[in-house]
């Protein structure tokens, strides 16, 4: 019994840096969940913009910028997906050790592939999120308000 409760004390002590590599990618989530409802919010106002605004220039600054909302809509979007799947697999990653643990399992190559696979997933999507901000960074100009005539 007491060589157990210590194996199982060595497992949870491998476990933690993986939970604290979740707890990362939440405050991630939660970053880009945040932007993903800006963003949102930007692309109604500027939707209803284009159904009224009557000057031809103001409406392609309009339709441009809808366009470019769009876009990074489509990006974030990825990112949250990406950043989500890295999530599961390092979940996947902590369940693999434990039942490794309890069924005296060799799982190591499948813990070193999800691990990878997740550290892959995250990096996507940490490169998504980049490319979102540089878009963003990128097209802020066009944000400008006008009067809607």
């Amino acid at each position: 019994m007491e060589s157990s409760i210590s194996d199982l004390a060595q497992v949870i002590q491998i476990v933690v840096a993986p939970v604290f590599m979740l707890t990362g990618i939440a405050g991630f989530l939660n970053v880009m969940s945040g932007r993903l409802g800006r963003i949102v919010d930007r692309a109604r106002i500027i939707e209803r913009r284009v159904a009224i605004l009557k000057n031809p220039d103001k409406l392609k600054i309009s339709q441009v910028e809808l366009k470019y909302l769009w876009r990074r809509i489509k990006i974030i979007n990825r990112s949250i997906g990406m950043c989500t799947a890295s999530a599961l697999f390092v979940c996947a990653v902590v369940c693999c050790l434990f039942i490794g643990e309890f069924l005296l399992m060799d799982l190591t190559k499948a813990v070193v592939i999800l691990f990878v696979i997740a550290l892959l997933l995250l990096i996507v999507a940490l490169v998504s999120f980049l490319k979102e901000v540089q878009l963003a960074t990128r097209t802020l100009q066009m944000g400008k308000e006008f009067d809607d005539e």
